[in-house]
């Protein structure tokens, strides 16, 4: 989770639930930590770029001690004073910080990088809002809200199942928690095989769907169309 989540009831909750964590941490916030990070002096190694150490802390108003872990990352600070051409400017180099709290046991190098998975629920965030709108507001009334907001979301997770039906796993676990399968986007579906032009016939009364000659598309239509029979 990103820092908005930072708060004592959501790490009770969670431990409670015996669900793991990792939680971005606005240390900015807390002059305490703020200075932990900036008087630290030694740092261990995590890569060839970034250093790390780890304590037990916690804000004065939680309830217990949780697990922080401090990292640094070496970058080039970006130059934005007039740039002479005929002349060599050295890169400089600063460091950039993150702190995450979290109650899992793994190392530091890879509960950072189970931290940095989290783009995989971005992405699904705003494939949700670009391509089911489900940040769009239809209506004044609330119930009306929650049935475009469930159905929004049905819509999507029916097309992550039709995939997971068809398709075989493509990847492992890994430290990142990406997805077993590599989904195809719902906007990416609808416009290959949704929107397209067809006529619904009967022909010898069988209700037939005609469409205009594609031969991958029709594969893939088929290879859906069997897929799902299957499972049914």
């Amino acid at each position: 989770m990103d820092s908005a989540f930072f708060s004592d009831a959501i790490v009770g909750r969670l431990e409670n639930e015996g669900v793991e964590f990792t939680i971005s941490v606005p240390f900015e916030r807390f002059a305490k930590l703020k200075c932990i990070v900036e008087g630290r002096k030694r740092w261990r190694h995590l890569d060839q770029r970034r250093h790390f150490f780890e304590m037990r802390w916690k804000p004065n108003s939680w309830q217990r001690k949780q697990r922080f872990v401090f990292i640094r990352t070496r970058n080039r600070k970006q130059h934005k004073e007039p740039l002479q051409l005929d002349m060599f400017i050295p890169y400089e180099y600063g460091y950039d910080f993150k702190v995450i709290v979290t109650n899992k046991c793994l190392s530091a190098k890879k509960a950072l990088a189970f931290h940095n998975g989290r783009g995989s629920q971005e992405g699904i965030f705003a494939e949700l809002k670009s391509q089911a709108q489900m940040d769009y507001i239809p209506t004044r009334r609330q119930a009306g809200n929650q049935v475009y907001l469930l159905a929004a979301m049905l819509a999507h997770n029916l097309s992550r199942e039709m995939q997971m039906v068809a398709n075989n796993r493509q990847r492992g676990t890994t430290e990142k928690r990406a997805p077993l399968w590599q989904f195809i986007q719902l906007g990416t579906l609808r416009r290959k095989l949704i929107q397209r032009a067809g006529r619904l016939t009967r022909p010898q009364r069988k209700l037939t769907l005609t469409m205009s000659a594609n031969t991958t598309v029709k594969s893939e239509l088929l290879h859906y169309l069997n897929a799902l029979n299957q499972a049914a």
